[in-house]
């Protein structure tokens, strides 16, 4: 929710940018990338609710990424870092890493269009999907998520067809989901090392995070109760006022709004 949600939000809000003036296809495949990529950090624990999205091969993958996140992790900090391993919330959960993974997911699609498209939304709605149904299906249900996942990239085609995309918006789509989730792990207790390798206060994975009063627990009812479902009404809310500004969603003109509203919300020629 935290990444549709950012995802909504910079569209809304960069209507006379170029990130606004999306097709509907761009917009709607990059909120999947954004929404899934809001919990691709935590590839970086193979015990994680992401790792096992697509079984053995996504526990591979975030085995693999634990131990180059160790490795870096002990290779550049200082004295006053903290002595812990650093598989989890170190190298996935920087900058630079959201960087990297955004110009790869272009590159990729720029690489061979339409079906690399096709490829980074199926891998990033199998994130989205894992991470809305992990309380409801079994970690191990990876064909569950493999054909969720399928069916919502089939569904996205069969209704936008050959409607253009922007590669680098879905580079972007996918650093704005890491940012989401790095900022959520800024508000928990342990903090976040997103400013990587900045050294701040003499540490190179300095837990960047709010006053110990404003830091909530992982999963807490702060969570729960008043983050996700807040974070829900901002994506609902600015994810309608993005469609009907494409000219996906004009039924929304429908609804009753008042004029002053729709005045705001001008659909694209």
């Amino acid at each position: 929710m935290s990444g549709l949600a950012a995802w909504a939000a910079v569209t809304a809000l960069a209507d006379s940018h170029s990130i606004g003036q999306l097709s509907p296809k761009t917009w709607v495949v990059g909120a999947t990338l954004a929404s899934g990529a809001a919990l691709l950090p935590d590839i970086d624990h193979p015990k994680s609710t992401v790792a096992s999205t697509f079984g053995a091969i996504s526990r591979g993958f975030s085995a693999a990424l634990s131990g180059i996140s160790g490795f870096l992790y002990r290779l550049t900090r200082t004295k006053h870092d903290t002595d812990r391993s650093g598989t989890h919330r170190g190298f996935t959960h920087t900058l630079v890493f959201a960087v990297l993974a955004g110009v790869i997911t272009t590159a990729i699609v720029q690489s061979s269009a339409s079906a690399a498209v096709g490829v980074v939304m199926f891998t990033f709605a199998g994130l989205a999907v894992r991470g809305i149904m992990h309380t409801w299906c079994p970690r191990q249900d990876a064909i569950l998520i493999a054909v969720a996942s399928l069916v919502l990239t089939l569904a996205c085609w069969a209704w936008a067809g050959n409607q253009p995309t922007d590669a680098a918006a879905f580079g972007v789509a996918v650093m704005i989901g890491c940012l989401a989730h790095f900022l959520g792990d800024a508000i928990t207790e342990q903090g976040c090392p997103m400013l990587w390798p900045i050294p701040l206060d003499g540490k190179t994975w300095y837990p960047v995070a709010p006053p110990k009063a404003l830091r909530m627990r992982t999963g807490g009812k702060v969570e729960m109760v008043l983050v996700g479902p807040a974070l829900t009404l901002v994506a609902v809310a600015l994810g309608a006022v993005v469609l009907y500004r494409v000219g996906a969603a004009p039924w929304i003109a429908t609804l009753g709004l008042p004029p002053e509203v729709l005045q705001w919300l001008p659909p694209r020629p």
